[in-house]
Parts: structure tokens; sequence; C-alpha cells
């Protein structure tokens, strides 16, 4: 090898180590804390293209966008829907540039559609079930695919809703595998059944379940669905998301759990847990810019008294402590392998300079 590809690929290496090195040590997590008088927000999402999180609120049918530096505006307002109408599970469509949301209401739950542009409404889905009550109760999180088609879990009567881009919806589950698994009534989430949900590209849903702590791979043509084999449950699991790189993140009251799987999700690993802030109740998780992972604190145990008031919430960055070890690793293996390589560079440079001078003489 020449003098001159070692100069290059040692200083080639050095670069790389160098900023290798910066994000991991001087980066700190992200927090934003923002203030909107009483909206207790439980759920919210991030929308690539104005780089800002979009959330929702118990109290009332509005969006709020909010920067990264904590500044809200209102994203869109819709006077139309019952005056104790809710947002609840959120998310954007970036392939038609909307925002789909699950509506919770006393009359009847329903999935709406927002334009991102201007904030307009383009449709507005009732999801009817046979138990009217349930039904109610019940709508929570939502997925959307490329297509533009969505898909609304429902809690309280273990099923999934599909709603395709112009508003049309069908029962896309309703698998007995569900309601197989038996619970302790009258204990903490013991009434509240399918809960958060991602769409995977390979054409599959994930939905985890509070009351079991499981989670379920979803055929999105049929419907059919099977368990994920976990290696633990995931208590009282309640949003979730899914990072680029395949792990699937599910945020609950206390942890938010972290996940990956090498078998097409036919089994799971839970390979890492975050503390979270009981107190402030995270209800959602959600992947910001640079696939950093996000869980929104909006106090809405506090928000679901009715008769409280708060201004101010928070959206705080989480990491899996240890892939942030096995990153720091990486990074001294990659320092050392550069400082081997240096140092055979210098053998060889003074081995050079000795074979020289010996033909010189």
């Amino acid at each position: 090898m020449s003098i001159f590809t070692n100069l290059i690929t040692t200083t080639t290496i050095l670069i790389l180590l160098n900023f290798s090195i910066q994000p991991s040590y001087s980066r700190e997590a992200h927090v934003i804390n923002f203030r909107s008088p009483n909206l207790y927000p439980e759920s919210f999402t991030w929308d690539p293209s104005s780089q800002h999180f979009i959330v929702g609120s118990l109290r009332r049918p509005t969006l709020q966008s909010v920067s990264d530096a904590g500044v809200v505006d209102t994203l869109l307002s819709d006077a139309s829907l019952p005056s104790d109408s809710a947002f609840l599970g959120l998310a954007v469509d970036t392939q038609h540039r909307r925002i789909v949301a699950v509506v919770h209401s006393s009359s009847s739950p329903a999935v709406a559609s927002y334009n991102l542009r201007n904030g307009s409404r383009i449709f507005l889905t009732l999801l009817p079930d046979s138990n009217a009550t349930a039904s109610s109760a019940g709508a929570n999180d939502v997925a959307v695919d490329f297509s533009g088609n969505a898909y609304v879990t429902n809690s309280a009567s273990n099923l999934i809703y599909k709603v395709n881009k112009d508003g049309e919806f069908s029962v896309l589950s309703r698998s007995p595998i569900f309601s197989q698994s038996a619970v302790e009534p009258n204990t903490p989430y013991s009434s509240c059944g399918l809960n958060g949900v991602v769409y995977v590209s390979k054409g599959y849903l994930l939905v985890v379940q509070s009351n079991t702590g499981k989670m379920f791979k979803v055929n999105v043509d049929d419907g059919s669905a099977r368990t994920v084999l976990l290696n633990k449950a995931l208590t009282a699991a309640d949003g979730m998301a899914v990072r680029r790189d395949g792990v699937v993140v599910v945020a609950s009251r206390e942890k938010a759990y972290f996940i990956k799987s090498d078998s097409s999700w036919s089994e799971g690993v839970v390979f890492d847990e975050t503390a979270l802030d009981a107190e402030r109740f995270a209800s959602a998780v959600t992947i910001g810019g640079d696939r950093r992972v996000y869980v929104l604190y909006g106090h809405i145990g506090e928000g679901m008294m009715g008769n409280t008031e708060r201004e101010e919430f928070a959206i705080v960055e989480i990491e899996s402590e240890k892939e942030s070890k096995e990153d720091s690793v990486w990074i001294f293996v990659l320092i050392g392998l550069g400082l081997a390589y240096f140092m055979f560079w210098r053998f060889q440079m003074r081995q050079l300079v000795t074979d020289m001078n010996k033909k010189a003489a």
C-alpha cells in the first residue's frame, strides 16, 4: 500500500471518528415545554413537512402545532363537531398532506381527515358497532398506510376499523384472539382493550392491548391476526411508534418499551425499558426528526376529571440506555482501530525512511 493511500485512509478514519463522537457526548435530551390553557393533549404526532409536532386535546376539537422551541399555533378548530368532542389518536398521511384524527364524543365515535395545508375537513366518518355503548367509548388510536387507508382501534369492542382515503369504512378485524385472554375485572386497564397501532410497510399492522400487555400482528388485506410472541408483557401498553430501523417503541404510563424482531414480528424481544414520569402521564409516543423518540406528557389523568385547569404540558425525548451504551462501545472500538492504524502507518513511514537512508548511504 502506498504512502499516499495510507495517508488518505488515516485522514478519512479520523474525520469519521470526529463526526461519530460529537453527537454522543454533546447532545442532551430534547425537552419541549409548551403552553396552551386546558389543552390536556392525549395524543400527538410528527409532521415531517412542517417539522412540527401536532397535538390533540381532551377538552375541545382542536389541533395545535408545536415547534421545537415550544411555540404553539392553532392548526385547526372544527366548530361543526359536538362541543364535547375530543381528538384522540392522530396520524399524518404524508402522501396526501393530510392528518387523520380519531374523534371521541358522547354521541358516536368517528374518524376525521383534514387538509394540512388549510385545515379544511376532507371527511367525517362515523364508526358504528353492534355494541353501541362500547363503540361510543372505545375508538382510540389510528395508523395510516401509504395508500391513505386509516386503521382505527376500538378498545372497548376489541376490533379494528379500516377507513379508505375517501372516508368509506369497514370492520377490518374482529379476531377472536383479541378476546381470548382472561382479565380480572375492576383492575387497572381491565376495560381497555386494543389501543396503540402502527402500520408496518410489509402489509400488516402491529397493535397492542392495554389490559393483557399483548401485541398482535394483523394482516391489512384479510384482517387475520396472530399474537406476537414477546419475552415479556407490555404492562398497560398505550401509544406506539415505529422507527425507520424497525424498532417499535410502546409507551405506558410508567415506562417505554423498546422492541425489535428478526422474524417479521412472529416473535419480538423487549431489549430495553425507559422509566417515564407517571405523575405527568405519558399517553403517546412518536418519532420526530433525526429518528428521535418523543413521549407526550399531557396530564390526561387530571384532564379526564373535567374540573381541573392546567396551562403547561411537555414533549420529551427519550432514549434506550442500552442502545446509547452500545453506540459508545462502537465509538471506542473505532477510536482504537483508528489509533492502531495510525501507529501502523507511522511504523511504515519510519521503516521507509530507514530504507531510503540505507540506499542513500
